[in-house]
């Protein structure tokens, strides 16, 4: 699992992430993080892809692929698919399902594919 680097803060040049407002998916890693708390696995790739959709980080949680800003829709859609395609190896670690399967809930949501955040 790769830790994506960190970068000055989002790319506000658009409204949106996927099909969210930026406000309202800073708001599901606000809510899903807050300071002092540890998070499990399946949090901390939830947190890893929404900080990935906002543009707070350059590569992606679970391909690594690079983005300039906030990911538009097709690449945000791709690491969904790259999340299922790694979520159906039987031999992937415990740990990195989890944190998979966290970035593929975040993501999916991110993306409008289901109205439930993780």
């Amino acid at each position: 699992m790769t830790v994506p680097e960190e970068t000055d803060g989002p790319d506000r040049s658009g409204s949106v992430a996927g099909v969210r407002p930026l406000a309202d998916v800073d708001r599901a890693l606000e809510r899903l993080a807050p300071p002092g708390r540890a998070a499990g696995q399946s949090a901390a790739g939830a947190a890893a892809a929404y900080r990935w959709a906002l543009g707070r980080t350059a590569r992606a949680p679970v391909t690594s692929a690079h983005a300039h800003g906030v990911p538009d829709l097709e690449l945000l859609t791709a690491e969904v698919d790259a999340a299922i395609v790694q979520l159906g190896d039987p031999t992937l670690p415990v740990d990195l399902r989890d944190f998979t399967l966290g970035v593929h809930d975040a993501l999916g949501w991110v993306c409008g594919y289901n109205d439930q955040q993780p």
